[in-house]
C-alpha cells in the first residue's frame, strides 16, 4: 500500500498530524522520517492513530524526547510523540503511589511528586527522558539494594495493535504486565503508568578521588558503601572518583569545585581540547590525567533534593555503549578491558562509568535475576572529522560477552535474537505475548528485527 496522504485524514487526526517532520535521536546518530507524526492529547487520538496504521498496514512508533542513542524509536511508518500526554491523574500520598499519563517527562513526574511530598527512590543520569521511554528500556541509576526503574511500576494501561486498551497488573492480565515492565516499545502504546514512590528526601554525596585498583580489589565493600554508589575510572591512568549518596535531613549546600569552574572546565575546555585530540590522540592520556588534577582530584560534597543529586549533565556529544554484568565478575571484566587499551596503544576517553543495580524479576531487564554492574563507555563524537572508536567498542563488547553481558537496551548494540535468549530465560516467554498482542508487526522497525526478531549473524553496533 502506497504513503498516507495528510489530506486523506479525518478531521481529527488531521488536528493531531503533521507530514512534514524528521526524527533525530538526541545523539544524532540516527534518524528518520516518518509518513505521518501524530501527537495525541488522549488515549482516544492514540487509539484512532493505531486503528488507521492497521487498516493501512503500517508500522507505528512510539517516542518521547528521543534520548536513545539507537535507532529503537525510529519508523518509516508512523511514528506518535506522546509528549502531551502528561498529566497527572491521581495520587494515594498514604501509599506513596502516583498514576501519570505516560508520556510525562521525569523533570514533570520530579516536580508533581514533590508537590505531593514524594519522590521516586531512585534515577539514571538525565531526567528528559518520558515516564513510558524510561520504562520501555529497563534504564537505571545506581544502588546495590535498588532495582532497575522498571520495578517501580504498579500497573499499566497499554493500547495495542487492534486498539483495544488494555490494563495490566500483578493481578490483571499478569503476562502482558511482566512482558510490558520493559516493552522495548514492542507491544504496544502505553499511555498511563501507577508508579511506587516514596516519601520526598535529600541527599547528601560525597565524591572523592581514588586508586583505580584500590577500588577493584575491595570491590564489595565499596558496592555497600552507600546507598546510592557510582565509580567513574579514567582510562590510561589509575585514577578514579567513587561518588556515594545516601539519605539526609542536612540542609542544601555544595563545597568542592564551583558549577562554574565545572562548566568551564568540564564541558567548554575539556571538549576544545577534545578537538585538538582529533589530530592527535597521543595528548588524549595527558588530557585525561589533565582533567583529574583539574576537576576530580579533590573531594566534592553536596546536599540537595534527591532528584538534584541523582542527575548529571551528559555534556558533549558522544559515542556511548552500556552493558550489564553480574557484579562480582565486574573487576575482571574491567582488568581485561584495562589492559586491552594498554596492549593495543588505544586512546579512549574518560569517563568508564560503573553503577550497580539489584537482581529483579522484569523479564526484559538486564539485572533479571542477577545483581548487576553495568559498565558504560564512551567515545566524543565531533562534528566533521570522525573518532575512531569501533575497535574500543568490538573488544568492550568481546569482553562483555565472556561475562553473559547484556546490553542497555536503548543503546547501539551487536548481540542476535540467539545471543539475547541465552542471556535472558523469560525472552521466548516475551517473544510469545508480543505475538498474541501484535501478530502483523504493526510496532516492530528495523531495530526490533534486528536484535529481537530475526535469528541472524552477529551484527556491529549500528553507529
Amino acid at each position: 500500500m502506497g504513503p498516507c496522504r495528510f489530506d486523506q485524514l479525518t478531521p481529527e487526526l488531521q488536528a493531531i498530524a503533521t507530514d512534514k517532520f524528521t526524527f533525530q535521536n538526541w545523539a544524532k546518530t540516527f534518524k528518520c522520517t516518518p509518513e505521518l507524526l501524530f501527537e495525541p492529547t488522549t488515549e482516544e487520538q492514540v487509539q484512532k492513530a493505531v486503528l488507521l496504521a492497521k487498516s493501512l498496514n503500517k508500522p507505528l512508533k512510539a517516542f518521547g524526547c528521543g534520548h536513545s542513542p539507537s535507532d529503537l524509536a525510529c519508523s518509516p511508518g508512523f511514528m506518535i510523540n506522546i509528549d502531551k500526554m502528561d498529566n497527572l491523574l491521581s495520587v494515594d500520598v498514604k501509599t506513596c503511589r502516583a498514576t501519570v499519563q505516560a508520556g510525562m517527562s521525569l523533570h514533570k513526574l520530579h516536580k508533581v511528586l514533590r508537590e505531593n511530598g514524594l519522590a521516586l527512590s531512585n534515577l539514571g543520569s538525565i531526567s528528559d527522558q518520558s515516564v513510558a521511554g524510561v520504562m520501555a528500556t529497563a534504564s537505571h541509576g545506581t544502588g546495590a539494594e535498588y532495582g532497575c526503574l522498571s520495578t517501580m511500576i504498579v500497573d499499566l494501561t497499554l493500547i495495542t495493535a487492534d486498539g483495544s486498551i488494555l490494563f495490566c497488573s500483578p493481578t490483571e492480565n499478569v503476562n502482558v504486565f511482566e512482558a510490558a515492565r520493559c516493552s522495548l516499545g514492542a507491544l504496544g502504546i502505553i499511555t498511563r503508568m501507577t508508579l511506587q514512590a516514596e516519601p520526598d528526601f535529600r541527599l547528601e554525596a560525597i565524591q572523592k578521588p581514588y586508586k583505580f585498583s584500590d577500588v577493584l580489589n575491595d570491590w564489595d565493600n565499596v558496592i555497600h558503601s552507600a546507598q546510592h554508589a557510582r565509580v567513574w575510572w579514567y582510562p590510561h591512568t589509575d585514577d578514579c572518583v567513587v561518588w556515594r549518596a545516601n539519605r539526609t535531613t542536612k540542609e542544601i549546600s555544595r563545597t568542592g569545585p564551583s558549577f562554574l569552574m565545572e562548566r568551564f572546565y568540564g564541558f567548554h575546555t575539556y571538549q576544545a581540547m577534545l578537538n585538538v585530540t582529533r589530530y592527535s590522540t597521543r595528548l588524549i592520556p595527558y588530557l585525561t590525567k589533565l582533567m583529574f588534577n583539574t576537576l576530580h582530584s579533590q573531594p566534592v560534597n553536596m546536599v540537595d533534593v534527591s532528584n538534584k543529586v541523582f542527575n548529571f549533565d551528559c555534556l558533549f556529544p558522544q559515542y556511548v555503549n552500556e552493558w550489564a554484568i553480574d557484579w562480582k565478575d565486574a573487576p575482571d571484566a574491567l582488568r581485561k578491558l584495562d589492559k586491552f587499551i594498554n596492549e593495543n596503544d588505544l586512546k579512549v576517553h574518560f569517563p568508564v562509568e560503573i553503577r550497580f543495580v539489584d537482581q529483579d524479576d522484569v523479564w526484559l531487564s538486564p539485572a533479571y535475576g542477577r545483581k548487576t554492574c553495568y559498565i558504560g563507555v564512551i567515545m566524543y563524537r565531533p562534528y566533521g572529522k570522525p573518532v575512531p572508536y569501533k575497535k574500543y567498542w568490538k573488544a568492550y563488547e568481546d569482553i562483555m560477552r565472556e561475562y553473559n553481558g547484556r546490553p542497555h537496551w536503548a543503546k547501539a548494540h551487536g548481540q542476535t535474537r540467539k545471543d539475547l535468549e541465552a542471556s535472558y530465560p523469560k525472552f521466548n516467554e516475551f517473544l510469545r505475548v508480543r505475538q498474541q498482542l501484535d501478530p502483523t508487526g504493526m510496532f516492530l522497525n528495523d531495530y526490533l528485527r534486528r536484535h529481537v526478531i530475526s535469528p541472524g549473524k552477529e551484527t556491529a553496533s549500528r553507529l
